[in-house]
């Protein structure tokens, strides 16, 4: 594929091939967006991802060598081999990054495109699977509706170079490198097409169809079922957050959830009364333990009108008051909807009239602006409008058909089977999409009603550009067993690496029984809460979600409060409370990473590459991540007390291997021992411990004890001091709700300290928001190894009274 001729434009580099155009356009220094196309002129089609337009002082240049072009910005050098049109990529100062094998890594095969004609001959099916109603059309006619392509770009990834990304996957791989993985939204799959190197560069293609990921047998590239043109962008960083911060820039900025949001949050399949729902806070709060959020699942409608947006009046009698009690006792709402109403409902049938259903007859059409208008007043008239908190998106790939039958079918059957039928009613392009569109459509009807109150939305499918929309993403209807938990930690990894911040999972797992007929309910423990076994894999899932962006426990077959692991006094209901309580003293630390998550492009969720990029020990690691700069989480996946059956385990080593990354000394978080980085220890792992350690150099706020977010929000604020070198945090602080920090309305604290001095630093505030605390008391907290804190003479934990002017305290 020769370069024929070139153009510089003033927004990038223009190639004439043989066959086809290629453009270059610098959106900054550091991401390059490629096209490819073999018609005559560029697709104008706006993306549904990127946000961005070209920044203007992007500035580039072009130089020509006999054999090649070099397309150059301050930040990325691509060389392009005018015989094959090869490209290679070098960093800003020539550092060789990563390369197209040598004949050239784009191809396109040109396709035709058959959508689907709904005629009268169409019928609709009806039936109940275990993920919902299901509503399938019939006799359903095809017909070539355009030509477009199939895409392919080719790589030769490095020795020793680690990929991640992709988005959540239930297989649970971590480094991609010599595996394969398949891009379409199911019940246990969230895509978000990024691929992020430890080499320092990330790939994003702008595209929505089915994809396949290949570093395999077969070759070593991204391909695209359905794409109008090949359209990317080469991002380099070379650092994971500098790297995701492009991503964002590009695709939109993750807003602030509220405060609340970082609480602990109850579910079940299913509370089916407003009594009950208002009975399990009041418990909550009789015992002490912490809550925020309680969440009503499916069915909450009246009778069979599934997907109706209306509370049942005959168990949801008075919704108004519904939300006057619970709010009274500092707890919020969350409510399931879904995107398939059947046939019936009011709600169904006003999409009906307008013409806003797909071609099930039942799934309303979220590519069509006025559609998602009627769903969100829908939504609102039935739901918001009485006071509920926040969204739970279920079901946002409505067309998986896989969610049945005994025996798992293979990987490539499920693709088949699932994309099939997710083409019957979408556009062979975009039907990776149907989730970012849904997520957009309530984010932007609740910001129209109001701005007091921030969209909170808990949505099962994800696809880049999502986190600009509220959205949280949970990883599926996974089942109880040990080696889905050890699963679940690399899956919000390669999740979050993405740039998309927010992740979560069903604490617990959702399908805990065995059901021989459905290969997808196959948790180990029939005797639900009642199995020893399953008590300790539930704690051991708490102690692990402790530390991700949302703590939630849900799920079917066994009840999730907290008292049905155990009696006051077990050590499971203890150990629960331990480390819900440590997830509320934690707010402070992690509501401050939340607004670098929005403010800053940060990421809470982070794989080791993070912030040990020049590690190769932990490009492999699955079961280790950062939570924040400060503290590295070992989660406990394989059982020490109980197996199935409340089987006692002989014998069991109560300990796991723990690898502390190199460059820096790492403190036991439970003990304050201190331990040097580079070395892979043994730690304690007992039932009451998570293996958790504190990077030297760390600040960590922690808060005094409370039931809900905030309930003392005037209360001391321990700032906790890990020594071993220099280190920095800021803590951040709005109104916690409402979007005023749009316009400003935040403050932060930087706070700094410095080893060789032993000086504390709390740096003048910085901004103001309504209800803001303007008189603050810090314990400043200096953690020593044990036989040191003996010899200490001096205060080794003085209260600071701060009024937002600059304090040394000298340590």
């Amino acid at each position: 594929m020769p370069v024929l001729t070139y153009k510089i434009q003033p927004d990038g580099l223009y190639l004439q091939m043989d066959q086809g155009l290629m453009a270059l356009t610098p959106y900054t220094a550091h991401t390059i967006r490629v096209r490819y196309t073999l018609r005559n002129e560029f697709n104008d089609q706006p993306s549904l991802m990127v946000v961005a337009t070209p920044d203007q002082n992007a500035s580039f240049s072009v130089d020509e060598t006999t054999d090649s072009l070099l397309f150059s910005t301050a930040a990325v050098k691509i060389a392009i081999d005018k015989q094959t049109a090869a490209f290679t990529y070098y960093d800003g100062q020539g550092a060789y990054l990563t390369r197209e094998p040598a004949g050239g890594g784009k191809t396109l095969a040109p396709i035709d495109v058959l959508v689907s004609d709904f005629g009268a001959s169409t019928v609709a099916e009806a039936g109940l699977s275990a993920d919902g109603v299901r509503i399938e059309a019939r006799n359903v006619r095809k017909r070539i509706d355009r030509q477009a392509y199939h895409t392919k770009l080719a790589f030769e990834w490095a020795p020793g170079e680690a990929l991640y990304g992709l988005g959540s996957h239930e297989e649970g791989m971590l480094n991609l490198r010599g595996q394969h993985q398949y891009l379409y939204q199911q019940n246990m799959k969230a895509v978000v097409p990024v691929l992020v190197s430890t080499r320092g560069y990330a790939i994003l293609l702008d595209s929505y169809s089915l994809m396949t990921f290949h570093d395999d047998a077969f070759g070593s590239y991204l391909w695209s079922d359905v794409d109008d043109e090949m359209d990317y962008y080469f991002v380099h960083g070379p650092e994971f957050d500098q790297m995701v911060h492009e991503l964002r820039s590009l695709t939109g900025k993750a807003p602030m959830l509220p405060k609340w949001a970082f609480g602990y949050i109850q579910s079940k399949e299913r509370y089916k009364t407003q009594a009950e729902l208002i009975e399990i806070v009041r418990e909550y709060r009789r015992r002490g333990l912490p809550l925020d959020c309680i969440v009503l699942d499916w069915m909450s409608w009246t009778g069979d009108l599934w997907g109706q947006k209306t509370l049942d009046p005959e168990r949801f009698p008075d919704p108004q008051q519904m939300m006057h009690d619970l709010h009274a006792l500092h707890a919020r709402l969350m409510v399931s909807i879904w995107p398939i109403m059947r046939p019936g409902g009011s709600n169904w049938q006003e999409m009906q009239d307008r013409g806003f259903l797909l071609g099930n007859q039942a799934t309303y059409n979220a590519f069509d602006e006025n559609a998602r208008a009627l769903y969100w007043q829908q939504a609102n008239d039935g739901l918001f409008a009485h006071g509920i908190d926040a969204w739970w998106c279920d079901c946002t790939e409505p067309f998986e058909a896989d969610w049945n039958g005994a025996v798992k079918p293979e990987p490539e059957e499920r693709l088949r089977i699932n994309t099939e039928e997710a083409k019957r009613y979408l556009d062979p392009e975009f039907i990776n999409a149907y989730s970012l569109l849904h997520c957009k459509g309530i984010y932007a009807g609740q910001r129209a009603v109001t701005e007091e109150k921030r969209v909170f939305n808990l949505t099962r499918s994800a696809y880049m550009g999502q986190q600009r929309y509220g959205a949280i993403t949970w990883s599926g209807d996974i089942a109880a067993t040990w080696e889905t938990l050890h699963k679940q930690i690399a899956e919000g990894l390669n999740f979050c690496v993405t740039g998309s911040p927010y992740w979560t999972v069903d604490v617990g797992a959702f399908f805990v029984k065995n059901r021989p007929d459905l290969w997808f309910w196959r948790g180990d423990y029939d005797g639900g809460v009642d199995d020893l076994g399953y008590r300790e894999l539930f704690v051991r899932w708490f102690q692990y979600a402790t530390f991700l962006p949302m703590l939630r426990a849900h799920g079917a077959d066994a009840p999730r409060e907290l008292w049905r692991f155990g009696d006051a006094g077990d050590p499971m209901y203890e150990t629960l409370a331990k480390f819900l309580r440590l997830r509320y003293r934690l707010i402070p630390y992690i509501y401050s990473l939340s607004g670098w998550t929005t403010h800053h492009d940060y990421t809470m969720l982070r794989l080791l590459a993070f912030d040990f990029r020049n590690d190769a020990h932990t490009y492999a690691i699955r079961d280790q991540f950062m939570f924040g700069p400060a503290l590295l989480v070992s989660p406990v996946t394989q059982p020490m007390y109980y197996t199935t059956g409340s089987t006692p385990v002989a014998h069991a080593d109560k300990t796991r291997s723990v690898y502390l990354p190199a460059g820096c000394d790492w403190w036991n978080f439970w003990s304050d021992e201190r331990l040097a980085g580079g070395q892979s220890i043994t730690a304690v792992a007992d039932l009451e411990t998570l293996p958790l350690f504190v990077r030297a150099g760390s600040i960590i706020p922690m808060a005094a004890p409370m039931q809900y977010v905030d309930e003392q929000a005037d209360a001391v604020v321990e700032l906790h001091i890990y020594p071993g070198c220099d280190g920095r945090f800021q803590l951040y602080e709005d109104a916690g709700d409402g979007y005023d920090y749009e316009h400003g309305a935040f403050s932060t604290i930087d706070m700094a300290w410095q080893e060789a001095s032993g000086q504390f630093t709390i740096g003048q505030r910085a901004g103001s928001f309504s209800g803001m605390t303007a008189r603050r008391q810090f314990r400043l907290i200096r953690h020593e190894q044990p036989q040191r804190r003996q010899r200490q003479t001096h205060d080794a934990h003085p209260l600071i009274s701060y009024e937002g002017d600059q304090l040394v305290v000298e340590m």
